[in-house]
């Protein structure tokens, strides 16, 4: 199974709020996950990111891919 960890977007129209997520990358952007480590609140000043990285850690060892925008906002 590949696994990604992504984005997966919850909130409002026009107040996005996000869970950063591990899924499948065969199921849809919002579909089911298999585990959430942080959320992301871009609407805010300053931008509020909080996540486990201890578990971000433990997902990348076993081979999860990083999309692009969670590699960008953990790597701050």
């Amino acid at each position: 199974m590949a696994t990604v960890v992504r984005l997966t977007r919850i909130g409002r129209t026009k107040r996005p709020f996000y869970r950063i997520v591990v899924t499948d990358s065969r199921k849809r952007r919002d579909g089911g996950f298999i585990e959430t480590i942080g959320h992301y609140n871009p609407m805010v000043e300053p931008e509020v990111i909080k996540f486990d990285a201890e578990r971000l850690a433990y997902w990348k060892s076993v081979g999860a891919k990083l999309s692009d925008r969670v590699a960008k906002i953990t790597s701050k």
